[in-house]
């Protein structure tokens, strides 16, 4: 189904790049989720094959590559290892954000260019257990204290995905000289940084997506490179985000795939052919097909209209409909794929109970559901009173 998306050489011959790397990376899945192991060497895969830049512009040294091509490959890699996917997409949409919206000064864009170039990862770190998810617009915990010509920053981060192999931390504090929240970019080096392996949950286990330390961390004023006029999340989503239903989307597709060959191999004696043959068992896959035909082109045409820039503008609460739809679509697809494949699913060495394990971590990724919901109820009401005027 994917292939109907592939528009151009660039697009496919990632694609090939990333099936052939991706075979490798679906053997080690089952031991990764049951060990609750990082995927290290996949991601330093993904580095040497120089994917983690791909989003860099061109005039840093990247390829360019947008948000459409950013689900097409995080749905692919999700498809062998959605914790690889999602490890390596948040650092895919962190370095795309930044560089679109130039978020930072020339001079700090530039410098980190040449640290993703040399294989530099990041991801944003501003959960905390008191606030919860940053997008609800909670004030950190995480405190930045000036110093001289330095800052200070205490505090403790929660849902650092990728930590073991995050060379920066883009991190959140409440800045009290300026009484508004900022954002740091700590090495991981630092003195005083350092990770709490606090990760142990039932889904996407692999994340590593431990707590982030920081005990009285300085840095250098130049460090604090974003400070936010509004809390990330009050204004659209930025389309970057696609990356977390892209990757759900990826785990769902492989649960079909998985039903799909069941149900055309599995032949109980009491019937005479494979289960595919039953009423029942065709009624299930095609409502599977026909949820992910759904979600795909939902969220293929979201991301085509958010890299048109003249487009982009328009675009309201686009972004968190698809996390929505794409997300909960998932969680139905991959229960229909267990219910086809009967008990069998729920065997530990059986791939459908992870996949199901997995993709309801979507529900807990931003944006949350009920905040989705509210925003179109606000925005159509906004709409209607706007009109009556």
């Amino acid at each position: 189904m994917i292939d109907l998306f592939v528009k151009t050489e660039v697009q496919k011959s990632w694609l090939k790049k990333l099936r052939e790397k991706g075979a490798t990376f679906a053997q080690s899945s089952a031991r990764i989720d049951e060990e609750a192991l990082f995927p290290m060497d996949n991601i330093q895969t993904l580095v040497k094959m120089g994917y983690t830049s791909v989003a860099l512009p061109t005039a840093y040294g990247g390829e360019g590559l947008q948000v459409y091509e950013m689900v097409l490959f995080q749905e692919t890699l999700a498809r062998f290892d959605a914790n690889t996917a999602l490890s390596i997409g948040w650092n895919f949409g962190v370095i795309g954000e930044l560089f679109e919206k130039k978020l930072w000064t020339n001079e700090n864009l530039d410098f980190f260019a040449k640290e993703v170039l040399n294989g530099a990862l990041v991801n944003r770190s501003a959960s905390e257990a008191q606030t919860g998810s940053p997008t609800r617009g909670g004030r950190p915990g995480t405190t930045a204290v000036k110093k001289g010509d330095s800052w200070v920053l205490t505090g403790r981060k929660t849902f650092t995905t990728a930590s073991p192999a995050l060379t920066y931390f883009l991190t959140s504090a409440w800045v009290e000289e300026q009484q508004r929240i900022g954002f740091f970019l700590l090495h991981k080096d630092l003195d005083g940084l350092s990770i709490d392996e606090t990760w142990d949950v039932v889904s996407m286990r692999g994340t590593a997506s431990h707590d982030l330390v920081l005990d009285n961390v300085t840095v250098d004023a130049s460090k604090l490179v974003e400070l936010p006029d509004k809390p990330r999340g009050s204004a659209s989503f930025s389309g970057w985000l696609l990356h977390i239903p892209a990757c759900y989307l990826g785990v769902a597709q492989a649960a079909r795939d998985y039903a799909v060959h069941f149900a055309n191999t599995h032949t109980p004696n009491s019937l005479n052919g494979p289960i595919s043959q039953l009423p029942n068992i065709q009624q299930l896959l095609g409502e599977i097909d026909l949820a992910l035909i759904q979600a795909r082109h939902l969220i293929y045409s979201v991301a085509e209209m958010y890299d048109d820039e003249s487009r982009r503008a328009l675009l309201t609460n686009e972004v968190a409909v698809v996390k929505h739809t794409v997300t909960n679509s998932a969680i139905a697809i991959v229960d229909k794929a267990m219910r086809i494949v009967g008990a069998k699913s729920l065997q530990r060495g059986n791939p459908l109970q992870r996949y199901y394990r997995d993709v309801r971590a979507g529900l807990h990724n931003p944006p949350m559901d009920d905040m989705t919901i509210k925003r179109l109820a606000f925005a159509a009401i906004e709409e209607e009173k706007s009109n009556s005027k």
